[in-house]
């Protein structure tokens, strides 16, 4: 097993280890959206008048709300199939970002270390979900644009961090993982019917993120005690607003979704965030997050005001992927 180089911290050998079993997984279960993926068989074909589409009234916070609900089913389909075809795109775009960072990432890294071997494991997974994702917005036939536009003028920008500050880079992992991964497991344990295309995606991307948020996970818990008394504060501040910012990006439509569909702009302010349901789902997404706070002492009573004022401070999770059972 490969070994990191440099001063060693506590709980180094633990970690090693962690990355060695990770990267074995993606070495023996790993999936290829085209052999995993049956896109041509009739099950998965899109087909008009689908009401399999229509969004999700439990943990969508757009099926939840009294407009969408009070509009024709054809619309509610036309909104649903665009609203998920968006997901898929948004998800491409960071993960994109992402795989760019990790191999700048990589590239820094000394001989015979074993995050270079995890990470590189997870670029090419990374990739993989990339192509399942523009699969299935391809065969929905909806030409979304994915992101805020701010989201994608900055993607040349952001990788540049996981060399100029790794921490901050990992935190925006966390920050545009855990919401979508929150959600699809949500909506995988309750049984829901949806279309089975998505079915299947929600399936390989649950099963693989859940390496990837792991190692984030173990790479912030281990690194961050090793920094000084005020990088970590700076850090306790910046966790926060990473959260809430590719939040935003990630779950919130872009400007081209309300226009498309004429939705009100008080139904968008209602549900992104003022409804009691949507802040409560708000706070649901980072139980995980804030658990990784208090273990990395980030949790200050400077930082607990940020999280409050941000919308974002709640019971912290008691394990990893603790289930919402206000959701069940």
């Amino acid at each position: 097993m490969g070994r990191m180089r440099g001063r060693s911290f506590p709980g180094q050998h633990e970690y090693e280890q962690t990355l060695y079993d990770l990267s074995e997984a993606s070495v023996h279960r790993n999936f290829d959206p085209y052999i995993d993926i049956d896109w041509d068989s009739p099950e998965l074909a899109v087909v008009p008048d689908d009401a399999r589409w229509v969004c999700n009234d439990r943990f969508d916070p757009i099926g939840r709300n009294e407009w969408y609900q009070a509009q024709p089913l054809e619309k509610q389909i036309a909104i649903g199939m665009w609203r998920q075809a968006n997901v898929a795109k948004v998800g491409l775009q960071f993960e994109s970002i992402l795989i760019r960072g990790i191999m700048q990432y990589t590239a820094a890294q000394p001989n015979d270390s074993i995050e270079f071997r995890y990470a590189t494991h997870e670029a090419k997974e990374e990739c993989n979900h990339t192509l399942m994702f523009q699969e299935f917005v391809n065969r929905t036939g909806m030409d979304v644009p994915g992101g805020p536009w701010w989201f994608r003028r900055l993607s040349p920008i952001i990788p540049l961090f996981s060399t100029i500050a790794p921490l901050i880079f990992y935190m925006g992992v966390l920050a545009g993982e855990e919401p979508i991964d929150h959600l699809q497991k949500q909506f995988l344990r309750s049984g829901d019917t949806q279309h089975p295309a998505m079915t299947r995606i929600m399936q390989i991307h649950v099963a693989e993120e859940a390496r990837h948020i792991s190692f984030a996970h173990q790479l912030l818990e281990r690194r961050i005690p090793t920094r000084g008394k005020f990088p970590q504060f700076l850090l306790s501040l910046a966790m926060p607003i990473v959260m809430r910012v590719l939040l935003g990006a990630i779950m919130v439509p872009p400007r081209e979704f309300w226009e498309t569909f004429d939705i009100p702009r008080s139904v968008k302010k209602d549900i992104f965030w003022r409804s009691p349901e949507s802040k409560a789902a708000r706070v649901e997404t980072f139980g995980d997050v804030r658990m990784l706070a208090e273990r990395c002492d980030l949790m200050n009573p400077f930082s607990r005001v940020l999280w409050r004022v941000l919308g974002i401070s709640g019971r912290s999770s008691r394990f990893r992927s603790e289930p919402s059972y206000s959701a069940q």
